[in-house]
């Protein structure tokens, strides 16, 4: 046991100076707390052993193992964060506390659960720049989920065909496309070709419906210059606020996402999280959660990521990992399963903008009151304003992420998602849920719309299909599946 790293109890850990952590571990032979002290020391300043060259100073960056709950086998350890790179460095985060520690020949498990981070570590990264609100404010699309799509098949079609059955979704009311996470620039789907296709499609959609749309490109390459040069192609060719940059978030890595934030500040940041289950699933013993990732992706400058259907779609995944991951990624404030995050700051002695955020969540009413009878100036439709999910605060507070929702949604199930998800500040991008309905993709893309419709006019989707034929036709497919 390495004692050094260990001060269960303390106070010192919540002063604004640490990132705390917790982790799901178990051991082949050690006791809980000798292995905590391992995973400190080797997450932070330290080895396997105690090290000779440790300084006064070095000492002080150590990280602390402050809690743990043997019958649950839960540790807590707390980070100092001047230990990761002060360039705002993401993957530098993730070296640290999900690195070596994995490969840790005494444990059976070590999964990191949740994850805390200080405001004063917040203002060190980058956070989103461009947000579902801005991506709302060029669509002129609110109160509703932005009604997307993944073209299918999946790889295969050329980049005509592609950009054919973007113009079928759009037409039929759909709003949002976006690649497949492996498209690239394949020899039978050139990317210049299909970015230009793509283009036309686009055009004369919105030419015939009269609604602005956005397509999603994945830029993920084999290396930045290539990553760059993509881009920059996309720029070019389609319209201001009419694109979104994808990047394959795990494989192409943690700098690719930040390379892409900083470069593009002004494009939507996609993060696709293709890779994940193999350190997210509740199975795994080894890795992190989704909740965990979905922070992470936040603090990169992500402004959507996947968060999975809670177990409505295809994928793996319940109410109790996913929706929190969304809550995570969109809320001001938001309850993990361990820590309750909070992505802003304000200076305590600022007292106009506590006035303005105080109220986001948790209304202090006995301080309205003492306002009220000090006939100060109180802005209330202001703060009523606040209270409003969809009010943004771009003042001293990290922007949200957008949850993306795909993997075996259909139209018949957009209404049990947005009820679990209590929520519609989400994209969903449904693929074959749209393209194989039986009538093709333009009537996917409508029964799509008509279910969100029925949604929003608080009737059930049986009987809004019987004015709405594709809708009814949906339901007959869908629900067979």
């Amino acid at each position: 046991m390495q004692t050094k790293y260990i001060k269960l109890g303390t106070n010192e850990v919540f002063n604004d100076q640490y990132m705390l952590a917790v982790f799901h571990v178990d051991t082949y032979r050690d006791e809980l707390l000798d292995a905590a002290s391992e995973i400190a020391a080797e997450s932070s300043t330290g080895s396997n052993i105690n090290i000779g060259t440790s300084t006064r100073f070095s000492d002080s960056l150590n990280a602390i193992v402050y809690n743990i709950d043997r019958e649950k086998k839960l540790v807590w350890i707390a980070f100092p964060w001047r230990i990761f790179d002060r360039g705002g460095n993401v993957q530098n985060i993730i070296t640290y506390i999900n690195g070596n520690i994995l490969g840790m020949g005494n444990l059976s498990a070590c999964k990191l659960l949740d994850v805390w981070f200080p405001s004063s570590m917040l203002d060190q990264y980058d956070g989103p720049s461009y947000t579902i609100d801005n991506m709302r404010q060029y669509l002129d699309l609110y109160d509703i989920p932005i009604l997307g799509t993944i073209i299918k098949p999946k790889i295969g079609l050329t980049s005509s065909e592609y950009a054919e059955v973007c113009f079928d979704f759009w037409s039929g009311g759909g709003a949002f496309v976006k690649n497949d996470e492996p498209q690239a620039n394949q020899d039978f789907c050139d990317y210049e070709s299909m970015v230009k296709y793509v283009r036309q499609a686009m055009d004369e959609a919105e030419k015939v419906t009269g609604q602005t749309k956005v397509h999603s490109f994945n830029v993920s390459a084999a290396d930045f210059d290539q990553m760059i040069e993509r881009a920059e192609l996309v720029k070019k060719t389609m319209k201001p606020g009419s694109y979104a940059f994808l990047v394959d978030g795990i494989t192409a890595g943690w700098t690719a996402v930040q390379t892409i934030r900083r470069r593009y500040p002004e494009v939507f940041l996609h993060f696709h999280r293709a890779g994940h289950g193999a350190f997210t699933r509740l199975e795994n013993p080894f890795g992190m959660t989704v909740p965990v990732l979905t922070k992470l992706a936040r603090l990169a400058g992500a402004s959507g990521i996947h968060t999975g259907t809670a177990g409505i779609g295809k994928m793996s995944g319940s109410v109790g990992e996913d929706i929190v991951a969304a809550k995570l990624a969109l809320d001001i404030e938001s309850d993990g399963h361990f820590f309750e995050q909070s992505w802003y700051k304000v200076n305590e002695k600022d007292d106009d903008v506590s006035r303005e955020l105080f109220v986001n969540r948790f209304i202090d009413k006995d301080w309205i009151e003492k306002e009220k009878k000090a006939q100060n100036k109180v802005n209330y439709h202001l703060l009523d304003s606040v209270r409003s999910k969809h009010f943004i605060q771009d003042w001293r507070k990290m922007k949200k992420t957008c949850p993306i929702i795909s993997g075996g949604l259909n139209p018949v199930l957009l209404a049990p998602f947005i009820d679990a998800m209590q929520d519609v500040d989400f994209i969903t991008t449904m693929g074959a849920g749209v393209h194989s309905h039986p009538q093709g993709t333009r009537s996917g893309a409508k029964a799509l719309v008509q279910a969100c419709e029925a949604w929003q006019q608080k009737v059930s989707i049986e009987e809004y299909s019987k004015t709405h034929p594709e809708l009814r036709v949906a339901i007959d497919f869908f629900g067979k599946k």
